[in-house]
C-alpha cells in the first residue's frame, strides 16, 4: 500500500498494480493483477476490478460492480450502483473462453446508470448517458442519452448532464452550464467558446 492512495483494510490489492494518487478503494473490494488505475478516482464497497483492467483519473465506481478483463475507462466516467460489465459473448462454465475476451471502452465523461447491462465489445462515446436498468448491445455515440432493454437512442444530454433541446438550426444550450452544442450529421459536439 502506498501513502498517495487508501485502501480500507477489508480490501485486497493484488500485486502489479499501479493505482494514482488520491485514489480512494472502499470496503470488501479486490483489485486483481496488472491493473491500472488512475489518479482521484473512488470505488465503493464490494467492487471488483479484474486483470489489466484500465480505469481513468477520476472514475467513480459505485457499489458492487465487477469491472472485468478488456473494460477500458477513460477519465471522469461514471459507473452506478450494480451496473454490469461482460466480456464473452456466448458464454458456457464448461467452455474456456478466455482467450476471446472483447475489448469495451467507455469514453472520458461517459455515465453508466444503476443496474445498467453492457454487452462486451462496444464503444460508449464521450459524455453518453446510459439510464439505469439500460441494456446496452451496439455503440453508442457520443453525448448520447439511451434507455431501455435493447438500449435504445432517445435524445441527447450535455457534458452536465442535462437533456439537450436542439432548435431547427442545429443548436442547443445546456441549461445549467449554459454551454452551446451543435447537432449537425447525427453527430452532437460542443461549440468552443472564442
Amino acid at each position: 500500500m502506498s501513502d498517495s492512495y487508501f485502501v480500507h483494510p477489508s480490501s485486497i490489492v493484488d500485486e502489479g498494480c499501479e493505482i494514482g494518487k488520491g485514489t480512494k478503494i472502499w470496503h470488501f473490494s479486490h483489485i486483481m493483477p496488472n491493473c491500472r488505475i488512475g489518479e482521484n478516482c473512488n470505488l465503493g464497497q464490494n467492487v471488483v476490478v479484474s486483470p489489466d483492467v484500465v480505469l481513468g483519473s477520476n472514475v467513480k465506481v459505485q457499489n458492487n460492480v465487477s469491472i472485468y478483463t478488456g473494460v477500458i475507462c477513460e477519465d471522469d466516467v461514471f459507473l452506478g450502483p450494480s451496473m454490469v460489465f461482460t466480456n464473452v459473448i456466448n458464454p458456457r462454465s464448461a467452455v474456456n473462453r478466455k482467450s476471446e475476451y472483447k475489448k469495451t471502452f467507455v469514453r472520458k465523461g461517459a455515465s453508466i446508470g444503476a443496474n445498467a447491462t453492457i454487452i462486451c465489445g462496444i464503444e460508449i462515446g464521450t459524455f453518453a448517458f446510459i439510464a439505469a436498468g439500460a441494456v446496452v448491445t451496439k455503440d453508442v455515440p457520443a453525448y448520447a442519452l439511451v434507455v431501455g432493454n435493447p438500449a435504445r437512442q432517445k435524445g441527447w444530454m450535455s457534458e452536465y448532464g442535462q437533456k439537450l433541446e436542439f432548435d431547427t438550426s442545429g443548436l442547443a444550450i445546456c441549461p445549467e452550464s449554459k454551454e452551446k452544442y451543435q447537432l449537425k450529421n447525427g453527430v452532437v459536439s460542443k461549440v468552443s467558446h472564442g
